[in-house]
């Protein structure tokens, strides 16, 4: 009997937007994701970890979640749910209910548990899926974000972490192997960096913290699994141009790269093979805004600000709003400027991007430490003033320099 199966991750709830609370974005999903599990009339959901934003997430944050459960498994009594622990989340934290949920069709799994030998016990990772009639059809191998001395320990090895993540699922895969039975298949979660997946803006700066030598190949699952939920990197898509190992992506855009991205979620249906494999595109509850398109100088700028339309009624959707702004120079009070064009309009200001004239200079040039010695502090003020804006030191700037430093001098003598 087939089972259809929907896959997320990526939720970060009480993730704030440049400072700007997300509730109501969070809640517009959780309510969608309800909605589509009854409609899609779907059998498994599969949540492959980062539920929170942080490992202590707020009360109303923990609230929205088990609301969520709740609603889920009420509008639809016979859905299974796996959920995994991603790095963002406290993993004993997620796992606390468990003694709760025992009963119910609701899986949560966020520790590596072990024996009292130090074994990993790949038993409590292993979920039975089971069909309308209580049969089981499929295994799941549920692998929360892995952390050091939750993989194997590979001897004589290259590389601990990539060859352990990677021991770890082949033994994972073997336990279920013997112990399942025939016709049934197998799938699995990772909240992981797989090989050449292309990230975002902020998977940049948050997820390659080890340089890439952490990212673990596609050849970590076994053939034979039929289907891979990959969560952390937040870019929806397939790994290792195989249709069957995917990132889902976050429901919510994390930066304003993410302007014209589409967000989804990952469906299949699951008998002995994968079929029907697409993506639902999730409603854009919040939309991002970006003016101009191409960084211009602050006239202009403000010009365009000043002709956007008035705030309306519903709060909660008043786009985001990036701006972009060309300078040639310093501008202190250049937010001022900007928060004072979007007064009463219906933007709400998240960031404003400052681009500078691209440098003339053919390459950097390389000071020694003698030369630096040799520099006067007005000498390396201009360097670093020219470095950044592409420009010489306007001569009221460089009056005002020469002032502080005359008085700097005096103060010490």
């Amino acid at each position: 009997m087939v089972l259809k199966i929907l896959h997320t991750a990526d939720w970060h709830i009480g993730q704030l937007f440049h400072e700007y609370d997300r509730t109501y974005e969070h809640q517009q999903f959780l309510d969608w994701l309800v909605q589509t599990l009854e409609t899609e009339q779907i059998d498994v959901l599969l949540v492959s970890g980062d539920v929170f934003d942080i490992s202590n997430p707020a009360a109303a944050s923990i609230k929205m979640f088990y609301t969520f459960l709740n609603q889920a498994t009420r509008a639809n009594p016979d859905v299974q749910i796996v959920i995994t622990a991603g790095n963002h989340d406290s993993a004993s934290r997620l796992e606390a209910p468990k003694p709760l949920l025992e009963s119910s069709n609701v899986h949560i799994i966020g520790v590596v548990e072990k024996d009292e030998e130090g074994e990993i016990d790949y038993k409590k990772m292993a979920v039975p899926l089971h069909d309308a009639s209580g049969t089981v059809r499929v295994w799941c191998l549920a692998v929360p974000f892995l952390r050091m001395g939750d993989y194997p320990s590979v001897p004589d090895c290259t590389n601990p972490y990539t060859e352990g993540v990677t021991a770890l699922y082949s033994k994972a895969f073997e336990y279920i192997q013997q112990n399942k039975q025939e016709k049934q298949s197998i799938i699995a979660m990772g909240h992981l960096h797989a090989q050449q997946a292309e990230v975002t803006d902020l998977d940049k700066a948050e997820r390659l913290i080890m340089g890439g030598v952490e990212s673990i190949s596609a050849q970590a699952f076994n053939p034979e699994i039929k289907y891979v939920a990959l969560g952390h990197i937040h870019k929806a898509q397939r790994i290792g141009g195989k249709e069957h190992i995917r990132y889902s992506g976050s429901p919510l855009p994390m930066s304003f790269s993410e302007l014209n991205y589409k967000h989804q979620v990952i469906t299949f249906e699951l008998d002995a093979e994968v079929s029907n494999l697409r993506s639902i595109e999730i409603p854009v509850f919040v939309p991002l805004q970006r003016i101009p398109l191409n960084a211009q100088p602050l006239p202009e700028v403000l010009t365009l600000l000043e002709q956007l339309p008035a705030k309306g009624n519903v709060a909660e959707t008043i786009p985001y709003l990036e701006v972009r702004v060309l300078l040639d120079g310093p501008e202190p009070d250049l937010r001022h400027k900007v928060e004072t064009a979007l007064i009463g309009k219906n933007v709400r200001l998240a960031k404003i991007d400052v681009k500078y004239p691209s440098s003339k200079s053919e390459a950097a040039e390389f000071i020694t430490h003698d030369k630096l010695n040799e520099l006067q502090p007005l000498d390396v003020f201009a360097k670093v003033y020219q470095s950044r804006y592409s420009t010489e030191v306007p001569t009221d700037i460089l009056q005002l320099f020469q002032q502080v430093a005359q008085e700097v001098n005096q103060a010490a003598e």
